[in-house]
């Protein structure tokens, strides 16, 4: 049987306090999380038991991390969504086979976070009956997908009743739960400690033995408890000695006891501490197999309760009896349990088991191991491949199946940010072969990049790898040399790059579009625009072709760098449409900053505001940085100078030139050309791919108002390379009305008006009628003015581009007329996030297709919803639907 621990919520008042004030709040329909910290035996388990007796009313359910069940994906989820798995039909399909592939129950490739919504609609459909009480203990060794999951609905839980509760042994590597509230534990103080060692042993004790166990102990409980146990006569008469550590203390404890068992008895806790599901079937056949007579050795036993499942006292006493035991006997316990695991029904833990028995290498055991590592991908267990595929390396005889196992397992640990873990194992992996080690370039540079840091550039690492295979594999080696490029388009660096990629080798025939790519960019760099614009205009023309697939950052820079809008939403269009697909939160949030941008250039505000809120949300799911530049994009356009500034300010020192830029536009707006000269000066002189490009008008427009007339001369030609390169209206458009500003054209005004007459290109073209009005009125000619001032004021206000058509007001009052002022929109109350809420809702989606999209409950959006009906002064969805502002 399981002992009984004296109790210790002795001095744990204050707790107790907490926990009952979070299930108070939960029955009120105010969820919460908690996370309990503290270092073994300090009182956790205690807690959770109190919280287990204290939530009447509540569904409560638990499941616990396993040290030995860490790499086997979404295992902790699949115990504690175990009560309610009958309610996943009424989960949306795309969220229902996400939960239904991490619970083992389809086959697919689900996202952690799109199980996380999931897990949490499904508790939010079961709340509708009864309140819960989540619990999770040992959460340090959760599997990294459950890991993600349930911090994930721990964080969306405060607008639902449902008390999420984590215990965590500190020290703990658990990133996932370090945004949760949190309390840690502390040792009791000393009258505390007294009062429950005095609890724990009834019999007289001598006063220096009692101040010996206090100092021991420090004031943790479990080790008040159990030192006495651990020190027999000997000890209570002051004469024992024990280890330093408060944990070792514990383990020694159990370890002391376990030590007194009969061999038979001994392997039989061996056997238990090594099955983490505590399954007494597998257990009693195991035993079986090992020759232990169960009925007699499970009598013998303290610490574990054979029931109808197998559980220790505490999980000091499972790792302590794992721990104590001889690693042959251990590799007995796992080659036992090997045998008697289903393969079929459980292929996966019947590996890793019959991987822990492996003395050494073994090529059965670690294609095995390889297979389950495919597996727990194709479920979205990434941490657990890269556990698999380390082992299966470690147990391989080839060197090069050893080597290339070590590579997948390298990748599988970059790609779940395991990336000092990933530089240790790629130090490991020889490199004599030469496609090995190009591919282990290829990691030392995605490495290099992430970490930013390492004794060579990301760069340096792709240019080796490329230079590695020029002559074996050309198409390859190109790829890379084009990898190189787009990092050094990304980071800086780039003339040094394209340097290297001219030793590029031929690709042969036929070329293929990314071949066209490189040298297009290759050309751009050293010949200019027009050479390139012959190379890049025609894969430009194709939107869907692979390398923009592949590569949509890369096909974003050049369609602004050529000045072609139709590419620029394209790709974008394209890149939100295959991350949607793939399901990759990694993918769709770049799709969806880049289509945000562009929309924001086409004028459609409340579209790119509901695209920034998507990707926002998809940053805090994942807990990634959100991808600044479209809010920079509106900010500047919009021309609100507080709001605007404010972000400017806030934005990392990397994004220093969409800054500049950005700055540039506000200004102009607001009419502040030297501030706008100089920020444009700075944002063009760098000379980045597309920013630098993007930046020359607001450069001519600023230079020609200050007078620098030579300056906005020099961009102006500038300009004209890259539109004429491109060949696309917007640029053309653009360059026109550049050309009016510095020629004073007005020919080129109403050429400019004419090549933007397109419903993309709106925003250029208000600016356009702005600046040929203010042209008109400096020569005098008011009433022609008028008409052009009049369109771009209407334009602009329309669009919402607020110090543009503030300036066009101010035009048009020097002409003698007055403009209309512009009528409060409803999107101008609220956040982007309610305005994103608000649209959805308006085009007819419930709020449980809300809250799947947005990664909230449902509860949580009609909370915004009702904000939103305050703030507009509305009652009823359909009253939202009759706002034009808002659809």
């Amino acid at each position: 049987m399981v002992e009984t621990n004296t109790d210790v919520l002795i001095g744990r008042q204050a707790e107790v306090r907490q926990l009952d004030a979070l299930l108070e709040a939960a029955r009120e329909g105010r969820g919460g999380a908690l996370v309990l910290r503290g270092e073994p035996g300090i009182g956790k388990s205690a807690l959770l038991r109190h919280l287990d007796e204290a939530a009447s009313g509540f569904l409560v359910m638990q499941a616990s991390g396993a040290e030995f069940e860490m790499e086997l994906p979404f295992a902790a989820l699949h115990q504690l969504l175990a009560p309610v798995t009958s309610r996943l039909m009424a989960l949306p399909p795309p969220h229902r086979k996400a939960l239904e592939i991490a619970l083992g129950l389809d086959t697919g490739i689900p996202d952690p976070f799109l199980v996380g919504v999931a897990s949490l609609g499904l508790l939010a459909e079961t709340v509708r009956e009864h309140p819960l009480l989540c619990v999770v203990d040992d959460a340090q060794w959760l599997d990294q997908a459950s890991a993600k999951a349930l911090a994930f609905l721990a964080r969306r839980v405060s607008a639902e009743p449902i008390a999420v509760v984590f215990a965590v042994r500190e020290p703990s590597r658990l990133p996932e739960l370090d945004e949760l509230p949190s309390h840690t534990l502390h040792g009791l103080g000393e009258a505390d400690a007294r009062a429950l060692l005095a609890a724990a042993i009834r019999a007289p004790l001598d006063e220096r033995v009692r101040d010996r166990i206090l100092a021991e102990a420090r004031g943790n409980p479990l080790a008040l408890v159990e030192l006495p146990r651990t020190a027999g006569l000997a000890g209570m008469a002051g004469g024992f000695d024990q280890p330093a550590s408060v944990p070792g203390v514990i383990e020694q404890s159990f370890s002391s006891r376990l030590e007194l068992l009969p061999p038979p008895a001994r392997l039989l806790v061996t056997v238990a501490a090594a099955d983490p599901i505590g399954d007494p079937g597998l257990l009693w056949r195991a035993a079986e197999l090992l020759g232990i007579d169960t009925a007699a050795a499970a009598e013998s036993v303290p610490l574990v309760e054979f029931g109808t499942r197998i559980r220790f006292s505490h999980p000091l006493a499972r790792s302590a009896a794992y721990h104590a035991a001889e690693p042959e006997e251990r590799r007995r316990a796992h080659e036992a349990l090997a045998a008697v695991t289903d393969p079929v029904a459980d292929p996966d833990r019947r590996a890793w088991h019959r991987a822990q028995a492996s003395a050494g290498p073994d090529e059965q055991v670690a294609a095995e191991l390889e297979a389950s590592a495919t597996r727990a991908e194709e479920r979205g267990g990434v941490a657990a491949a890269a556990a698999f595929l380390e082992r299966s390396a470690a147990l391989t005889i080839s060197p090069d199946q050893r080597a290339e196992r070590a590579l997948a397992a390298v990748r599988a640990k970059l790609s779940v940010g395991a990336f000092d873990a990933a530089a240790d194992l790629l130090s490991t992996v020889p490199t004599d072969d030469p496609s090995q080690a190009a591919r282990a370039d290829l990691l030392r540079g995605r490495l290099s990049f992430v970490r930013r840091r390492g004794d060579e550039g990301p760069t340096a690492y792709l240019l080796r790898a490329a230079a590695r295979l020029a002559a074996t594999d050309p198409p390859w080696s190109r790829e890379r040399y084009l990898d190189a490029v787009e990092m050094g388009l990304l980071i800086g660096g780039l003339d040094h790059v394209v340097e290297a990629a001219r030793e590029a080798p031929s690709s042969g025939e036929p070329a293929s579009s990314a071949d066209a790519v490189l040298t297009g960019l290759i050309s751009l760099v050293g010949d200019g625009h027009a050479a390139a614009g012959e190379i890049l205009r025609p894969v430009l023309g194709d939107v869907d072709d692979e390398v923009w697939t592949r590569r949509p950052s890369l096909g974003f820079m050049v369609a602004v760098e050529l000045w072609n809008f139709d590419a620029l939403y394209g790709i974008a269009t394209r890149a939100v449409a295959a991350g949607r697909e793939s399901g990759s939160f990694h993918a769709l949030p770049i799709g969806l900053a880049m289509q945000a941008t562009a929309t924001i250039h086409a004028g459609d505000f409340g579209a790119a505001m509901e695209l920034i809120s998507e990707e926002e949300a998809i940053a805090e799911a994942t807990r990634a940085a959100p991808l600044v530049y479209p809010r920079l994009h509106l900010a500047a356009l919009r021309g609100r100078r507080k709001e605007a500034v404010e972000l400017f300010a806030s934005v990392d020192h990397r994004m220093s030139l969409s800054v500049q830029w950005a700055t540039a536009v506000l200004n102009n707006g607001l009419a502040d050309y030297p501030a706008a000269l100089e920020a444009a000066k700075q944002a063009v002189e760098y000379g980045a791919v597309g920013t630098a490009g993007l930046a020359l008008p607001e450069l001519v427009e600023a230079a020609v108002r200050c007078g620098e007339t030579e300056l906005a001369a020099t961009a102006l030609a500038s300009l004209r390379e890259r539109a004429q390169a491109g060949r696309q209206a917007w640029g053309l458009g653009v360059e026109a009305c550049a050309r009016a500003l510095v020629t004073e054209d007005e020919a080129a005004y109403q050429e400019a008006i004419d090549l933007l007459d397109d419903s993309a290109l709106v925003v250029y073209r208000a600016r356009a009628h702005l600046l040929y009005g203010e042209w008109l009125r400096r020569q005098g000619r008011r009433r022609d003015a008028r008409s052009e001032l009049r369109l771009a004021h209407e334009s602009l206000s329309d669009l919402g581009l607020e110090a543009f058509a503030e300036r066009a007001a101010g035009e048009l009052r020097a002409t003698g007329e007055h403009a209309r002022s512009r009528s409060s929109q409803a999107s101008d109350q609220l956040t982007m996030q309610e305005v994103h809420i608000a649209r959805l809702v308006a085009d007819g989606a419930t709020s449980k297709e809300v809250a799947a999209k947005l990664f909230l409950s449902p509860r949580t959006v009609d909370a915004h919803l009702r904000n939103i009906f305050r703030k507009l002064g509305l009652t009823s969805r359909r009253q939202l639907r009759d706002l034009p502002d808002i659809r």
